[in-house]
């Protein structure tokens, strides 16, 4: 089974890469960003996304933002211009539901299976392929590309229709999001009172409070490392499109707000590249402290 990946950012390359890696024919593009490091390592090149398109089984996509797939897919030299009928594509990025099920619904005019398939983990995970992986689509679809994924994620899970995938990751992204700035805002505290930020993650890290994200964050907090990971504006585009999709369906996201306005705070500050850790910037200005060692 060749595979077609376009998009090679911080999160396609190295997924791309474990693709590679684990035997698969891969054919690369990315408008803007160059790709020899992965021709290198054996995959073929392509000069457009229908490029890659004709010439794969399984097209996957990795991309900023809902306008970026549609154009990659739908758009003039898109995937849909190289598709035919029995192709499956992948969307992995992190984008709005309704913009995936516009373009599964594009796709399957043309006989051409769709997943969205969002994930988490970040960078790291990216790198060493135990992102988690949401998947939205039909079961024999899934079925069919589970074996490609489980190259890329440590946990693959079907969690319903097209779009299902990127409401899982609205709602993993909230809970992120939220308990970055709850660490942020516990842990200032602590150091506002002298009592040391490092001893505090000791103590709390085995208990209820204790997180996979507190695991993550707090020694990059207390390192003062603040570099992505995962950026504070690609953070911004996902609570966005959590709170476009709350408003469609009539469900407030009070908090989710909040720290989006905490995001854009730090935007503002000139911190958009920092890795999203940084929301304890923010808590740290307001109370005039840093949480360091």
């Amino acid at each position: 089974m060749t595979i077609g990946f376009i998009g090679l950012g911080i999160m396609g390359r190295p997924m791309a890469k474990n693709l590679i890696k684990a035997g698969y024919k891969l054919t690369v593009y990315d408008k803007f960003a160059k790709f020899d490091d992965l021709v290198a390592l054996g995959a073929g090149g392509a000069a457009s996304n229908k490029e890659v398109t004709s010439k794969s089984d399984v097209i996957i996509t990795m991309l900023p933002n809902s306008p970026h797939v549609k154009e990659a897919i739908l758009g003039d030299g898109g995937v849909i211009e190289g598709i035919s009928s029995g192709k499956i594509v992948v969307d992995m990025s992190s984008i709005a539901p309704a913009a995936s099920q516009e373009v599964g619904a594009a796709l399957k005019a043309k006989g051409v299976a769709f997943l969205d398939a969002p994930v988490s983990g970040g960078e790291p995970k990216a790198i060493d392929g135990t992102l988690a992986i949401m998947v939205g689509g039909d079961q024999k679809t899934f079925d069919t590309v589970k074996p490609i994924l489980e190259k890329m994620g440590s946990s693959v899970v079907l969690v319903g229709d097209i779009g299902a995938g990127n409401v899982t990751k609205l709602a993993n992204q909230i809970v992120v999001a939220l308990n970055i700035a709850a660490v942020s805002e516990a842990f200032v505290l602590a150091a506002k009172a002298g009592v040391d930020p490092a001893k505090v993650f000791d103590a709390i890290k085995g208990g209820l409070a204790g997180s996979t994200v507190m695991n993550a964050k707090v020694p990059m907090i207390l390192d003062g490392n603040f570099k992505p990971g995962f950026r504070i504006e690609l953070h911004i585009k996902d609570l966005q499109n959590a709170l476009d999709t709350g408003h469609n369906l009539n469900v407030p996201l009070p908090l989710t707000a909040n720290v989006m306005e905490t995001m854009q705070a730090l935007k503002v500050d000139g911190m958009a590249a920092n890795d999203h850790s940084a929301i304890v910037r923010f808590y740290e200005k307001l109370a005039k402290i840093e949480v360091r060692k």
